[in-house]
Order: structure tokens, then C-alpha cells, then sequence
């Protein structure tokens, strides 16, 4: 199993730009911690991690092309945005170049963009590593964050959502780099919101 995943490290290395790879390693290493927190298999959280961004060094434009090629679905929204896309190849690819079949990595790859209500425990770990592994660039309440993901996971998820639509709410058409929001990141910030203030009402 570790020979796989080194197997693949070193793909990715000759794939991948250099700031991109190491973020993908900074997110392996954080899913692998969270796994070991939350006691789901490291393996598992670390084969995700390490392919969550394996279709990320594409053109909006090239993205599009190269799903419609695979049979992809693309809404309307990702049409607009392409760089969402890179979530649904990156998990087409993890199956057909890199050659893995676990339908739960291959979700959590899926899903490590825009969120979506209810993810599994591998889902909400590989979306929250993706936002708070080490080399990632100062964001508002970053440290609340990770410290959280420790603490409370759904709290970490909600909190990533809040901080995505930049504290608008469920109403929030663009996120806080002027991109238009995937519906699934609104369902997602309604769902953990609940969850919140199920949590923190008095």
C-alpha cells in the first residue's frame, strides 16, 4: 500500500507544478492526521489527499473539453467556472490512470471543492485538508480553523463554508474571490449551519 502511494507521489511530481505538489502533499499529510483523529483508515485519507488536485494543471477551457471527452456531466454553473471541474476529473482520473476503485476516495475526491450536505467522514476530512494544510496562505480565521478540525469536524466544515461565501449566508451568489458559487457549497452551508446552531443555541 505505502509503495502505491509513493508510486504516485512521484507521478504527480513530474505533473504537477511545484507549488501545486506541495500542497498536495500538505494535504495527504493533514488527511493522514485527521484520519488518525477521527479513526477512519490513513490510508484511505492519504490516497485522497494525494489525489484530490491530480486534474488541477488545466486551462478552465481544457477542463471542459477534457470532461465533455470522458462523459463527464457539467452543469451550468461549472460551464462558467471550469476550474470547478477539476474535482469530477480529478476522481475520473484517479480511477482510470491512477487505478483506484475505493468508491469513498474516489467521493471525497469528488466532493473536496464545493462540499456537499451530509459528507462522510473521508469526505469532510479531505475538504477541510484542503483548506488548512500547512502551506496554504494566511485566510481569515485560519488558525480557529485548524484548530477546530481537531476539536470538531462538522464545526471545521462549517466554518470553511462560512468563511467561502465571506460571511453572506446561504443568499451569497459569489464567493470571497469574486467566483460564482457552486449550489452544492450553498446546500452544504445551509446543512452545516443547521448543524452549528443545533449546537450553540441557547
Amino acid at each position: 500500500m505505502c509503495d502505491d502511494i509513493q508510486k504516485i507521489q512521484s507521478k504527480l511530481k513530474t505533473k504537477l507544478t511545484e507549488k501545486r505538489y506541495i500542497h498536495t502533499l500538505g494535504v495527504q499529510y493533514t488527511s493522514a492526521a485527521l484520519a488518525m483523529r477521527y479513526r477512519i483508515s490513513i490510508f484511505d485519507a492519504s490516497m485522497a489527499g494525494l489525489l484530490h488536485d491530480c486534474a488541477k494543471n488545466y486551462s478552465n477551457e481544457e477542463l471542459i473539453k477534457r470532461c465533455q471527452k470522458n462523459g463527464i456531466d457539467i452543469t451550468d454553473v461549472e460551464l462558467r467556472n471550469g476550474f470547478l471541474l477539476h474535482a469530477k476529473l480529478g476522481s475520473y482520473y484517479a480511477k482510470s490512470k491512477y487505478g483506484v476503485y475505493n468508491e469513498e476516495i474516489l467521493s471525497a475526491i469528488r466532493w473536496h471543492t464545493t462540499g456537499k450536505p451530509g459528507m462522510s467522514t473521508l469526505e469532510a476530512i479531505v475538504f477541510t485538508a484542503d483548506y488548512i494544510e500547512p502551506s496554504r496562505k494566511p485566510l481569515p480565521n485560519l488558525d480557529d480553523i485548524r484548530n477546530m478540525a481537531y476539536i470538531d469536524l462538522d464545526e471545521a466544515v462549517y466554518m470553511i463554508l462560512d468563511s467561502t461565501l465571506n460571511y453572506l449566508g446561504s443568499e451569497a451568489k459569489t464567493d470571497n474571490k469574486g467566483r460564482e458559487i457552486d449550489n452544492n457549497t450553498v446546500e452544504a452551508y445551509i446543512y452545516y449551519k443547521k448543524i452549528h446552531n443545533s449546537k450553540f443555541s441557547l
